[in-house]
C-alpha cells in the first residue's frame, strides 16, 4: 500500500470528523469506564445504550435535535435507574432491565412504523461514519471536556464510594449526589458516542479499555490515564480500518478493542504463570 493510499481516507471531511469523534469517544469512554469496571456497572452501560435508542427514535420522529431528544431521554433513564435501584425491594439489575428494555422496545416500535427514519436509526444502532456531522464534533468536545473535568475533580470521592459507600457516607461524602452526577455523566458519554460506535456496541467501549488497563495495573491513578489512551487508540485504529474493511465503524472499533484485550489477557496470564513458577522454584530450593 502506497503512502497516498494510506492517507486516502483523510482527504474526506466526513472521515476527518468521524475519526476525530471516534478517538475522542474512545478516550472519554475509557475514562468513565474506569469506574464502570471498578463498580461492576457494565450492565448499566449496556442498558443505557439501549435506552438512548428509544430517545433517538422519538427525536427522529418529532424532528428535534438528536442530542436534545436522546440526551434528555438518556439522562432521565439513568436517574430513574438509580432511583429504582436504591429501593431495597428492587435490585439494580431488575431496575436496569425494566427501564432500558422498555425504552429499547419503544425505539424498535417507532422504527418499524416510521420507514422515513429507519435508515438514521440503523446508524444509531450500529454506528456510521457518514452519520457524523460538525455538530457531533462540537458536542463530543464540549461534553467530553465537562465529563473529564468532573471525573478528575471528584476522582477521590468516586474512588471512596466505589469501595465503601457506607464509610464514604459517614465521612461526609454526598454519596447520592455523586452517584446521580456519575449516572448523568455516563448517560452523556453514551449519547455523544452512540452515533459513531452504535447503541449495540457502546457498552464494549465502556468496559474493554478500562478492563484492559485493569489487567495491566493495580493503580487507579494509572488506570485513569491508561484506559483513555487505550480507548483513543481503539477508536482511531478501528475507524481507520473500517474504511478499508467496509464495515460499520462501531463493529471494527469493537473488534480492535477485543483483540487487544485478548492479547493483554494472554500476556498477563503468561506472566502470572511465570511468577508462580518462580515461587515454586524458590520453594523447592528452600
Amino acid at each position: 500500500m502506497t503512502s497516498l493510499a494510506i492517507l486516502e481516507p483523510f482527504e474526506f471531511a466526513f472521515f476527518q470528523r468521524g475519526i476525530l469523534v471516534a478517538t475522542a469517544a474512545g478516550a472519554l469512554s475509557g475514562l468513565v469506564g474506569v469506574f464502570v469496571v471498578l463498580r461492576s456497572m457494565s450492565y448499566i452501560g449496556h442498558g443505557l445504550s439501549h435506552a438512548v435508542f428509544g430517545g433517538a427514535a422519538v427525536s427522529a420522529v418529532l424532528g428535534v435535535s438528536f442530542f436534545a431528544g436522546a440526551g434528555l431521554w438518556g439522562v432521565l433513564a439513568a436517574l430513574l435507574i438509580g432511583r429504582v435501584a436504591a429501593r431495597s425491594t428492587v435490585g439494580a439489575d431488575a431496575a436496569i432491565g425494566v427501564v432500558t428494555t422498555a425504552s429499547f422496545a419503544i425505539g424498535l416500535a417507532i422504527q418499524s412504523r416510521s420507514g422515513a427514519v429507519s435508515g438514521s436509526l440503523d446508524a444509531v444502532l450500529f454506528g456510521n461514519v457518514l452519520g457524523v456531522f460538525r455538530g457531533d464534533v462540537v458536542a463530543m468536545l464540549v461534553v467530553g471536556a465537562a465529563i473529564s473535568a468532573f471525573v478528575v475533580a471528584y476522582r477521590r470521592e468516586l474512588t471512596f464510594l466505589t469501595f465503601d459507600r457506607d464509610v464514604a457516607r459517614t465521612s461526609g461524602v454526598r454519596v447520592d449526589l455523586i452517584d446521580a452526577c456519575f449516572m448523568v455523566a455516563l448517560a452523556a458519554t453514551v449519547v455523544v458516542s452512540v452515533r459513531i460506535i452504535g447503541a449495540l456496541l457502546i457498552s464494549a467501549m465502556l468496559v474493554i479499555p478500562a478492563g484492559t488497563a485493569r489487567m495491566l495495573t493495580d493503580s487507579i491513578g494509572r488506570m485513569m490515564w491508561t484506559a483513555p489512551a487505550l480507548g483513543a487508540g481503539f477508536g482511531f485504529v478501528g475507524m481507520y480500518l473500517s474504511w478499508y474493511a467496509d464495515v460499520p465503524s462501531g463493529a471494527m472499533i469493537t473488534i480492535v478493542a477485543a483483540t487487544v484485550f485478548g492479547v493483554a489477557y494472554l500476556a498477563t496470564d503468561v506472566n502470572r504463570r511465570r511468577v508462580v513458577a518462580r515461587i515454586d522454584d524458590h520453594s523447592a530450593v528452600a
